[in-house]
């Protein structure tokens, strides 16, 4: 479905931010992104949405293709419309609407125009909490709520793949856990594609099947989630354990182990 082949990123035409990253996203599949703040995640999540171009930067380098489409110069409606949505970091929402109103507005951005009664019931279904929220200002709504809200939000234009940027920052555990297995019930029952950005590397290996490792702009390890998770570079950066159950910082590290299979 997705396929990111060897892109570079720069902004205002001269910070090369990425270094030839390629990844891929099969149809159905959940696909983790790791890496600590400032490896490129967010930057790889903008250069398939589209998303770049606000923020004065662009794909120099490299091709996207979504469903055997060339994407890496379209704007980002366009990417929308084909089936493409970014749930940001931060739990960017209109603050002033309702929550049903923010996610009736959410629904104007499919291709053709859907029910927007039957899409809320849809998404009422997997979020049960924003229907009874419906009347509230989402604004005053807490952190948990407005991560769904912006994950509705992100189902009522009936997406093909969704791009999740850190959906547990500033979450408790146990509202992680909740979040994250109704993201896992989406997938199966919706078939959607879901490319996920996370520093909670215990909860997005828990989630997806195929995981990347991402530093200094460069994907340097990729695997099956289970062979990440026994990894010791892995276990040492994100994991949180060493060879002998002990955290070691970053700097104790000299390098990670090359990529064993390079995307083409």
């Amino acid at each position: 479905m997705l396929k990111v082949n060897n892109i570079e990123v720069t902004y205002h035409g001269v910070i090369l931010v990425l270094r030839g990253v390629s990844l891929e996203v099969a149809d159905g599949e959940i696909i983790t992104l790791l890496g600590a703040n400032g490896a490129g995640k967010s930057t790889t999540l903008k250069a398939i949405s589209g998303l770049l171009k606000t923020e004065v930067g662009r794909v120099s380098r490299g091709d996207i293709h979504f469903d055997g489409h060339s994407i890496e110069r379209a704007d980002p409606e366009e990417i929308a419309e084909m089936g493409i949505i970014q749930v940001m970091e931060g739990r960017r929402i209109l603050e002033h609407l309702t929550v049903e109103d923010e996610l009736l507005a959410a629904g104007y951005i499919a291709r053709k125009r859907l029910n927007s009664r039957k899409e809320l019931e849809r998404v009422h279904h997997y979020f049960p909490n924003l229907k009874d929220l419906r009347h509230h200002t989402s604004g005053y709504c807490s952190g948990g709520e407005q991560q769904m809200l912006v994950m509705g939000r992100a189902l009522m234009s009936h997406p093909k793949l969704v791009l999740l940027d850190e959906p547990s920052l500033g979450l408790a555990p146990m509202l992680v856990e909740e979040i994250f297995g109704i993201v896992k019930t989406i997938n199966e029952e919706e078939k959607v594609s879901i490319l996920i950005v996370e520093q909670n590397a215990v909860a997005a290996l828990g989630l997806a099947e195929y995981g990347y490792v991402m530093e200094n702009g460069r994907i340097v390890l990729d695997g099956t989630s289970e062979q990440l998770k026994e990894n010791e570079d892995v276990k040492e950066f994100y994991l949180g354990f060493g060879a002998l159950s002990q955290r070691k910082s970053y700097r104790d590290v000299k390098h990670y182990k090359r990529r064993k299979r390079w995307l083409g």
